[in-house]
């Protein structure tokens, strides 16, 4: 797994997909400019994932409009051959976003898997016809984890696994696939689905995952490493984030994770979308996740040469 998805790791600094832009276009050179592995953008008009999953038969709906944006602008810049990332809501979040809908949860759960297994081979597909020499990145979003544990969610934690593990095998064998959840979740169970790649918040909680989280590294998994928050007052500098990255870090490997493989093994990002922001906002916060992800590639190239890896 490790060469697989060795563009996706050393410290790249990446996106979650969801920009502030109502211009696609802008949307777009925005994702190629301001982020080292570029994210087809989700734009603010797509009204909610209900309807994003009800238009997997529409191609030309507006909820794709950042796709088609990036695959033009891709196409006049010859991007061809850059890793690119892109994320679509995953059929556990959808499936409750459809329960909430009225539809009994057989039914809905159903309908999520085969919808969102269709939209995920469609989309690989498109981008793999316009950028054919591009490794692709998949992340299936999953804000519907943070309640999997809870009584009343409508489905148990197995059948949701078997949703998400499903949805990822649907892709093709040359497509990393990954999960992302911003929110407190189980990371156990995401990892139980079986993902390339976990994308998760930097928050102390996740300390109490080390063991699930140094066996998925020496299997050779990457994280995504949530480290600017996208609420609340945004700091001058990195150096707060990249403080609490590398407090985590150290208890993690008080705990037993491999030094090396965090760094290494890791990518970074803004904690969640940056839709919620102005644009000039959204870029602040891109800029100081790019010069925490520079200060992992620094700890990782230094690590490596005193290694003499």
């Amino acid at each position: 797994m490790i060469a697989e998805n060795s563009r996706f790791a050393n410290g790249a600094a990446t996106s979650t997909g969801g920009l502030p832009h109502r211009d696609a276009a802008a949307a777009a050179a925005f994702a190629i400019g301001e982020f080292e592995i570029a994210t087809i953008p989700s734009l603010p008009n797509v009204a909610d994932i209900t309807a994003v999953a009800l238009a997997a038969d529409e191609f030309d709906d507006s909820s794709f409009d950042g796709l088609h944006a990036f695959l033009a602008l891709s196409r006049l810049v010859q991007f061809d051959g850059e890793p690119i990332a892109w994320h679509l809501p995953g059929p556990l979040t959808v499936g409750v976003s459809l329960c909430d809908a009225g539809l009994a949860s057989a039914d809905a759960f159903a309908l999520s898997g085969r919808v969102i297994g269709s939209q995920l081979v469609e989309i690989a597909a498109e981008v793999s016809r316009v950028l054919p020499r591009s490794p692709q990145l998949v992340m299936i979003d999953e804000p519907a984890l943070a309640d999997l544990m809870r009584p009343e969610f409508p489905i148990p934690p197995d059948l949701a696994v078997d949703g998400m593990s499903s949805a990822m095998a649907a892709l093709p064998h040359d497509v990393v696939a990954g999960i992302h959840c911003n929110l407190r979740c189980d990371v156990a169970t995401m990892l139980a689905s079986g993902p390339a790649v976990i994308s998760v918040s930097v928050t102390d909680d996740l300390v109490n995952w080390a063991g699930y989280i140094d066996r998925f590294l020496e299997d050779g998994g990457v994280i995504a490493w949530g480290v600017v928050p996208t609420g609340g007052p945004i700091a001058a500098g990195a150096d707060r984030y990249w403080r609490a990255l590398s407090d985590v870090w150290c208890e993690l490997v008080r705990r037993g994770c491999d030094p090396v493989a965090l760094r290494r093994q890791s990518m970074v990002t803004p904690g969640a979308g940056l839709e919620g922001h102005g644009v000039p906002v959204a870029r602040r916060l891109a800029r100081l996740t790019a010069d925490v992800a520079k200060r992992v590639r620094d700890q990782s190239n230094a690590t490596r040469f005193a290694l003499g890896a």
